[in-house]
């Protein structure tokens, strides 16, 4: 497999028609914890706290100790609210939750 295709392009809600090319295998594997802790009504959890319940779903090869999983927490959060799969709700601190659309 090429280097390109293991790469995924996201997108950011706080920065439309950007588009910024990052590992597929852990966007996957972010997305993948995150999405089931995720509750699916307002007004959801705080990002510190999904962080915290996703920690124990990750590959300790790719993320060992929890490496790096606050930078690839944010990365899948701005992809998924950019593509309706998730919102926030309320005003600070952000929390989060499900739409209900998938990815």
């Amino acid at each position: 497999m090429s280097d390109a295709d293991q790469k995924i392009e996201i997108e950011s809600i706080t920065s439309p028609h950007h588009v910024r090319r990052v590992d597929k295998v852990k966007f996957t594997a972010i997305c993948d914890a995150l999405l089931p802790v995720l509750p699916t009504e307002a007004p959801g959890m705080s990002v510190a706290e999904a962080k915290a319940a996703l920690l124990s779903n990750l590959s300790q090869e790719l993320f060992p100790g929890g490496e790096k999983a606050g930078w690839w927490l944010k990365a899948v959060q701005l992809d998924l609210e950019a593509k309706g799969v998730i919102e926030r709700s309320g005003k600070g601190p952000v929390r989060l939750f499900r739409t209900g659309k998938s990815t």
